[in-house]
């Protein structure tokens, strides 16, 4: 299902929140990379005891990550806009979203998305693990997301705005 479309969507709520100009901050737990500071790795599993998988680093906001590709010099930050590829699935490997060339500003999305795509370039691929205070926390998003999910995405960043 795309990403974008009106029904089954994960992002348009969001999106709609920020078009709108809706006062509330994404439900990213208040973990958000600056730019010139970008999250320090963590040793070991996080407070739940769920381990790092192989060739994955751990931020301090849980959010685990493998670069694929570098990419430019040309990192977003979270007040840009980006153009990206992406496939979403859960733990167990179901997939719930893929996306092919998906405008979107980077802090109208779920925190692990803008705190991920800050650590590549335009060009480059990153895998992301995110734990559920990054992504849709306790409520999920019925009926694609149950609550607590872990959410695994491949992203490439194709363009940052």
């Amino acid at each position: 299902m795309p990403l974008l479309s009106v029904r089954g969507s994960l992002l348009l709520p969001l999106l709609l929140a920020v078009v709108a100009g809706c006062d509330a901050p994404p439900n990213n737990g208040g973990a958000v990379a600056t730019p010139e500071a970008p999250p320090l790795p963590s040793a070991g599993g996080d407070a739940a005891g769920r381990p790092v998988a192989e060739g994955f680093t751990q931020t301090d906001s849980g959010l685990r990550y493998k670069i694929l590709a570098e990419g430019s010099d040309k990192k977003p930050t979270a007040a840009n806009s980006v153009v990206a590829n992406y496939r979403g699935w859960l733990d167990g490997g179901s997939q719930f979203d893929a996306g092919q060339a998906v405008p979107f500003p980077l802090n109208g999305v779920i925190g692990g998305w803008t705190e991920g795509l800050q650590l590549i370039g335009e060009g480059g691929k990153i895998e992301l693990e995110i734990p559920p205070k990054l992504g849709y926390g306790a409520d999920g998003f019925p009926p694609d997301i149950p609550p607590n999910a872990w959410l695994h995405f491949e992203v490439e960043l194709l363009k940052v705005q």
